[in-house]
């Protein structure tokens, strides 16, 4: 048997997508080995969900939020002895070995993300990841962070950059593209997107807003257009009327996936200049629709956008860097078209599904055979 633990698979968000991905894989390869798999969930429904990763299906079961009831189901779970469990978030590393009292030869595997690691973690937490079998970064930066804060050792870290979903092509760039909120702005157009979240502010939106100030200067028909969703929208909003552009600034929310392609599709660059990215599902979105990208300096973004090439890297908080790397891309839409083009195909080299699950199905196998 495989188990995997998720802290929340139902819901948007970076995390959340490759918790996905894992099962997906977890899933496809217990059945090729006749194996059983079980999904267990701590923040959805408390019910048996059937969830479909492009049009292949898992299921898994939510605990609602209870914690009792979330270790209950996974100690009955660990009576059964598995060869291996995942747990797809340092928070629920420490669960793993309250498992081990029951399967004492069970192998494990703990999946980061970012910066829930850059910083020390608790010690019971970071105790239960330096004894987990690997440990998964979807980035070298977050590695080094795992290495040199955490304490985990060299050899059990495996770097697996996330992937775009299975169905990326189709439900982004299909054949019938949706069309473009009402609410998207005409003229050139530099797209974001991300969470509003107070306590994500360091996705440097902010930045953004206050680049725009510079760029209408000489782009007098410019517009922002964000596409997210938070409590962090009232804070935007008066940044934007502070620095006079609030009528070139656009939020956009409770939009479609196509609507978000017909967003990517019209937008002239995308840039989230954050310096928390772990990894950043966005930029390859805006890659793989042909975009170049500007993004921060800092995490994984640099291991994804290849500064000067597919885009530019610039430091967070950086206003001035920020809008001068913007101001290159619009001066010349030539070079910006290259940039686009070049992160196109190094989305279809390096990030599709398929490259993601044979080196996550190649990882399983070692630990289980081994």
């Amino acid at each position: 048997m495989l188990i995997g633990l998720f802290p929340e698979l139902n819901a948007p968000g970076g995390i959340q997508r490759a918790g996905r991905h894992l099962a997906f894989v977890m899933s496809e390869y217990a059945a090729s080995h006749k194996m059983e798999s079980r999904f267990l969930s701590l923040n959805d429904t408390q019910e048996l969900h059937r969830m479909h990763v492009g049009d292949r299906e898992f299921v898994f079961t939510g605990a609602d939020r209870g914690k009792l009831k979330f270790t209950a189901n996974l100690m009955r779970a660990a009576r059964r002895r598995p060869k291996l469990v995942l747990a797809a978030h340092p928070n629920l590393a420490p669960l793993v070995r309250y498992m081990r009292l029951l399967a004492p030869r069970m192998k494990s595997i703990v999946c980061t993300h970012g910066i829930e690691v850059w910083e020390p973690l608790p010690s019971r937490r970071r105790n239960a990841l330096t004894r987990a079998t690997l440990v998964l970064s979807p980035s070298r930066a977050t590695a080094d962070h795992l290495i040199n804060v955490q304490g985990v050792a060299h050899d059990r870290i495996r770097v697996l950059p996330w992937a775009l979903d299975p169905d990326f092509a189709t439900k982004f760039t299909g054949a019938s593209p949706s069309p473009l909120p009402s609410d998207f702005p005409r003229g050139r157009v530099i797209l974001s997107v991300g969470r509003w979240l107070a306590s994500e502010r360091y996705k440097g939106m902010d930045t953004l807003i206050l680049a725009m100030s510079r760029l209408l200067l000489r782009w007098p028909d410019l517009q922002l257009a964000i596409v997210g969703s938070g409590d962090d929208r009232g804070w935007l909003d008066h940044v934007a009327r502070d620095s006079g552009v609030e009528r070139h600034v656009h939020f956009l929310t409770g939009i479609s996936y196509g609507e978000l392609s017909a967003c990517y599709e019209a937008a002239e660059i995308f840039a989230l200049p954050s310096r928390g990215e772990g990894f950043g599902f966005v930029y390859l979105e805006a890659m793989a629709h042909g975009k170049p990208v500007v993004g921060g300096a800092h995490g994984g973004a640099p291991e994804v956008i290849q500064d000067g090439v597919t885009g530019y890297v610039v430091q967070h908080g950086d206003t001035v860097q920020l809008a001068t790397s913007l101001d290159a891309l619009l001066s010349n839409p030539e070079n910006a078209r290259r940039m686009g083009e070049a992160g196109r195909q190094r989305v279809e080299n390096e990030y599709r599904f398929n490259i993601f699950s044979k080196g996550f199905k190649k990882i399983l196998r070692e630990l289980c055979e081994s």
